[in-house]
């Protein structure tokens, strides 16, 4: 028996971790008795620091793996970079067994705009252009295509891993299921355009047809949910995200009623003028916030 915990959304360098602040997480895994960590995407922007962190945790005796997200994709060049990069640790179309009959299936994942209320492709792809950190990634398609082609490869791995018998813990980076996408209104209803880029109905499609698989966790959302059960699968969506939509960065501005009304896009420069503040606050609560975004499984 083990505890497996996996992470998505560690952005290590925009929220500027250090050796102190992985040392924290490490003692949260020791105490939550964790004995595998799996990283699902955009634990950083360069991969070489991703590679760091995991080692970090290798180098104390826990075994780490990882799939990419978008942020570590923006870094590589070319397709086969991104499907199979070259570390033995990452788990694409990959999967390692936990136990005689439980695996963990890493798997990057992709989006094809099925969460957009814009239907035409074409104003999808003028929005990533202009507003969204992936118009820097090189692909070998276009976005509906690559999709189309990884969960086709998906499908032959869920495939041969039915007809084997194993019970599956899938952990990809992007969204599968539209329960998990939020619809601003308002004010706000202008980022509903980025909601084309978190992810794909076709994934959540095709792994309601597989009973076997017992677990799927997923960030890139920078939003946490509770858990949702959809054909005895069970949804874990728990980003840490960036250290400005924390909540005990919430609770820091305004315990100390920095700003009447917490606005994290907004909270970036008030942050900078009280940095030693913030920083005594967050090492002494940054604990919670890492419970708060592991997502523990039991094996």
């Amino acid at each position: 028996m083990g505890n497996l915990a996996v992470i998505t959304d560690l952005h290590a360098d925009i929220n500027h971790f250090n050796e102190q602040e992985l040392e924290i997480l490490f003692s949260v895994l020791n105490e939550q008795q964790v004995t595998r960590l799996h990283f699902a995407g955009d634990t950083a922007n360069q991969i070489e620091q991703t590679l760091a962190v995991n080692q970090f945790f290798r180098h104390r005796g826990l075994p780490t793996t990882f799939n990419l997200g978008n942020h570590e994709m923006g870094k590589l060049k070319g397709e086969q970079m991104i499907e199979h990069y070259p570390d033995s640790h990452f788990l694409n179309l990959r999967y390692l067994p936990l136990n005689q009959r439980t695996v963990l299936l890493g798997f990057n994942g992709w989006y094809d705009y099925s969460f957009s209320e814009t239907k035409d492709p074409q104003q999808n792809r003028s929005i990533k252009n202009i507003y969204w950190f992936d118009r820097i990634i090189e692909r070998f398609s276009d976005d509906q295509t690559v999709n189309q082609a990884i969960l086709h490869q998906l499908r032959e791995v869920l495939d041969d891993l039915a007809q084997k018998n194993y019970q599956v813990i899938l952990a990809t980076h992007f969204v599968p299921k539209a329960e998990f996408v939020i619809r601003q209104s308002g004010n706000y209803q202008v980022w509903n355009k980025l909601n084309a880029f978190l992810g794909s109905q076709a994934l959540g499609e095709l792994l309601d047809q597989y009973p076997n698989i017992r677990q799927v966790v997923f960030g890139h959302t920078h939003r946490r949910f509770e858990d949702q059960l959809f054909h005895d699968t069970i949804y874990s969506c728990r980003p840490l995200g960036y250290y400005y939509e924390w909540k005990i960065t919430r609770d820091f501005v305004l315990a100390n009623q920095l700003a009447e009304v917490y606005l994290p896009m907004k909270m970036r420069s008030l942050l900078k003028k009280h940095q030693a503040e913030f920083a005594a606050y967050q090492e002494r609560h940054l604990i919670e916030e890492f419970c708060q975004a592991i997502t523990l499984i039991p094996y």
